[in-house]
């Protein structure tokens, strides 16, 4: 249990311990909230991952994948980068123009990280390496030294959760973002707000579960900050079976959901029609943008004032054709505040989510 002093300071010192001493491997979490494994992915992405040393892999502990489309040549920011398996899989599919920069407070994962820099460089190639590893806390990016309005976008693997102050990792997350950037990230949510009790849980906390925010939490804080309203993209089950962490939590639920949020510019774009042309490695007949939108090659889909002003400002532009709104019943991405709760029920009984619906 942690102690009486629940401080911002005490529970970073209580994960950086976790996570640089007491874990040696994923053998070692006590739950699953850790060990999700994505399906479905995409060749490149399936080819990247691959390449990874397996010591990195090792020590690796995420909930989720987090490597979004269209990273060709981007710089990439991950929020407590761990081993780096993220950041070397982005490594490649970045191309040598590209870069990335991990951040992360525990010296031992950073020293496995920077270990295999030079590893990965000659892996691919590459005549000097596009990976740097940063020592700072997620909320305070720009006292580690990043530059505000210097990222395309922002990837964070199980790490939010593990944060005291979830606001001020947004806020600076919004700081270092070039306008139209994103934050694409994995994080486990809870149906509820948890009792205190739970919160001082110090292995829960280290686990991702203690410090759990209650989902609709995040579209709060998001609007907040000044991001976009959180677009799930999947959302996967997190059972807490063991009946010592069951007496904790009681019966609150736990889920692990990708999310992404942009940066928006001032001006906002109308609602319009686009067409996708089908040219994002990994995603030639399709785009899939998140839980309710989909876009195939070459058909012409409506959206809102919302999406279209994400496409049009954001890396994703060149990949769309623009076009003034139609006569539309209805647009696909409305109603985005929606329980990944309810959805995972529906995803076990239908096999699929459901986009919502239309005329």
């Amino acid at each position: 249990m942690m102690a009486a002093a629940t401080g911002d300071e005490y529970v970073r010192d209580s994960v950086k311990d976790y996570y640089g001493k007491r874990l040696k491997s994923a053998k070692d979490l006590k739950t699953v909230s850790c060990k999700t494994t994505p399906t479905g992915l995409p060749k490149p992405v399936r080819e990247a991952l691959s390449d990874i040393h397996d010591e990195v892999v090792r020590r690796y502990y995420g909930c989720g994948l987090v490597i979004p489309e269209q990273v060709k040549g981007i710089r990439i920011l991950d929020l407590g980068s761990g081993s780096g398996r993220d950041c070397f899989a982005l490594s490649k599919l970045v191309g040598e123009n590209g870069y990335i920069v991990g951040i992360d407070m525990t010296d031992e994962q950073l020293e496995i990280a920077n270990q295999y820099i030079d590893y990965h460089r000659d892996k691919f190639g590459y005549k000097k390496s596009n990976v740097e590893f940063v020592k700072g806390y997620i909320e305070k990016l720009t006292e580690a030294g990043l530059k505000e309005n210097s990222f395309d976008a922002i990837i964070s693997n199980c790490v939010v959760n593990l944060s005291p102050d979830k606001k001020a990792v947004l806020r600076e997350a919004y700081k270092v973002l070039k306008v139209g950037g994103e934050v694409y990230f994995s994080d486990i949510y809870c149906d509820r707000n948890l009792p205190e009790s739970a919160r001082k849980h110090e292995v829960l906390w280290g686990e991702c579960i203690s410090g759990a925010l209650f989902w609709k939490e995040l579209f709060s804080l998001a609007k907040e900050v000044g991001f976009s309203t959180p677009r799930m993209v999947s959302v996967s089950p997190v059972p807490i079976t063991q009946p010592e962490f069951k007496e904790v939590i009681g019966d609150a639920q736990f889920v692990s959901v990708t999310y992404r949020l942009f940066k928006l510019p001032e001006t906002k774009q109308p609602a319009r029609q686009v067409i996708y042309n089908g040219e994002i490695p990994g995603h030639e007949t399709e785009l899939k943008f998140d839980f309710a939108v989909t876009f195939k090659k070459g058909d012409l889909v409506p959206v809102d004032s919302e999406l279209s002003t994400i496409l049009d400002s954001s890396r994703y532009k060149e990949e769309f054709e623009f076009q003034p709104a139609g006569k539309m019943c209805c647009s696909p991405t409305t109603k985005m505040e929606l329980n990944p709760f309810e959805y995972m029920e529906i995803l076990k009984k239908d096999g699929k989510l459901p986009a919502p619906s239309c005329c």
